[in-house]
């Protein structure tokens, strides 16, 4: 059995000290989909699911709020079936994530079970008060867009899907909306949904800054935002000295491969 781009999975195996085993088991989009079903299913431990974070702290910040400039995603508040979908999606090779891909493997991150932990722990953090937005010079023509070509499938305030696993796109990041949009656009994010994908081609670039601006000024509800200068008192000892106090956005990159 070889992946898509011609590795061969033992040897994609040895690279993460992944058992081959279960390398060719659970490769692939339809077995990516049944594992995501598993962990779905689960009861999680909201409590191990804060142990596990602490694997995601270095790129995507105590407070889960990824990085203003866009390389780090803010995961805070995200659905818990979308980030086991996306972390089962990484881990078969339906999403090519190099920076995730190590990080979700069961020698890493565990199993069925784990996935639903920590994307229970990371769904109960309060969303940043404050995120990465673009220019605000377009917004009607965002909002006419998202209106028309967005709402149906993420909500009329970008609040995503629990059961259908689409995102809350809700006060993520302008630059990664962009990013993201972009390698949609292209292809380049695989496990894309193919309606939409088929659906975006005929974005002009103003219609795409201008929707994607839009979003990330479309604010969390109260109860889902966290008070200005709010720290998560899981991580007391974090260092969080990259941005403003103000803004409290973790996260210094190296090159944009999420």
């Amino acid at each position: 059995m070889r992946c898509r781009f011609g590795i061969a999975v033992a040897a994609l195996a040895a690279v993460f000290c992944i058992d081959p085993a279960w390398a060719g088991r659970v490769y692939g989009p339809e077995a990516a989909m049944a594992e995501a079903n598993r962990a779905i299913g689960l009861t999680p431990d909201i409590g191990n699911g804060r142990e596990l974070y602490k694997i995601c702290l270095v790129c995507h910040g105590p407070e889960g709020w990824g990085s203003s400039n866009g390389y780090y995603p803010q995961v805070a508040g995200q659905l818990a079936s979308v980030t086991i979908k996306q972390l089962a999606d990484i881990r078969a090779r339906n999403r090519d994530n190099p920076t995730m891909f190590p990080f979700s493997m069961p020698s890493t991150l565990g199993g069925a079970q784990e996935m639903a932990d920590v994307s229970a722990y990371i769904a109960s953090l309060p969303m940043s008060p404050v995120n990465d937005v673009g220019s605000g010079h377009d917004l009607e023509l965002g909002k006419r867009v998202y209106i028309e070509e967005c709402a149906e499938c993420h909500g009329n305030r970008g609040q995503g899907d629990l059961q259908d696993h689409i995102p809350l796109v809700m006060g993520q990041h302008f630059s990664y909306l962009m990013r993201q949009f972009t390698w949609i656009r292209h292809g380049k994010r695989r496990n894309a949904d193919a309606k939409m994908v088929k659906q975006i081609q005929r974005f002009t670039a103003r219609e795409v800054a201008a929707v994607m601006d839009y979003i990330s000024r479309l604010r969390p509800p109260p109860e889902k935002t966290a008070p200005p200068g709010w720290q998560n008192p899981d991580f007391p000892g974090f260092a969080r000295h990259d941005l403003p106090p103000q803004m409290l956005l973790h996260g210094v990159p190296p090159s944009p491969r999420n």
